[in-house]
């Protein structure tokens, strides 16, 4: 069957949460996100030389840095899997041109936005384009529960966007008389158009919209 996606033009309002209860569909989402750069961030910045030839001094530091370390690891993967639940609390939320919001319902990039700033407190552009372009470019090997995956369904680049919630399934708003829905990236249609993966970055909080 043809999909067809429409582009993102209007401003989003604030969620109304008491409709996301509405909506809210009993799932247990088990994939946590483990970001590797944060990682790799919080030992650079926080490791130092050892001073002492102490064994239990050099248990001591690693054992700090390694508290350090699975703190922010635990908090990135904490804040990936709220936003993924939060995301699926909007399944059936009828497709609406430029909508924004719950109540009036969603289009793709709409949901998105709308999604991030709820739940990460990052203020994403309103255009599927735009959000492609201000955000970290991944393989897609490397996609993990709350990346965003694009598509070209309109003879365009990132034409449509959706979030990745893990084992090759990600959650959008569709088309036209769609609604929010969990698909399959492997069937054939999106496989075909799958047009790029990206990193938004959740750890950190915003309230201006990204930037390059």
């Amino acid at each position: 069957m043809n999909q067809i996606v429409t582009s993102c033009s209007q401003t989003p309002s604030k969620i109304d949460w008491v409709t996301l209860a509405v909506y809210a569909a009993p799932m247990r989402f088990l994939t946590l996100l483990a970001l590797l750069g944060s990682l790799f961030f919080v030992t650079a910045s926080h490791a130092a030389p050892l001073d002492t030839t102490d064994d239990m001094g050099h248990l001591l530091t690693h054992g700090k840095l390694l508290n350090r370390i699975g703190e922010v690891s635990k908090g990135v993967e904490a804040k990936a899997t709220e936003l993924v639940v939060g995301a699926l609390g909007f399944l059936g939320v009828p497709y609406r041109r430029g909508g924004s919001d719950a109540e009036s319902g969603f289009d793709c990039s709409g949901f998105v936005r709308a999604i991030y700033q709820q739940t990460a407190g990052l203020l994403l552009p309103r255009r599927a384009s735009e959000q492609a372009a201000v955000t970290e470019t991944i393989d897609k090997a490397e996609l993990k529960p709350g990346d965003l995956v694009f598509f070209n369904t309109m003879r365009r680049a990132f034409s449509h966007v959706g979030i990745y919630v893990g084992n090759g399934k990600f959650i959008h708003s569709p088309k036209p008389g769609g609604e929010v829905r969990v698909e399959d990236m492997g069937a054939s249609y999106w496989s075909k158009r799958f047009d790029g993966a990206r990193r938004v970055p959740i750890e950190a909080g915003a309230t201006d919209p990204l930037q390059q």
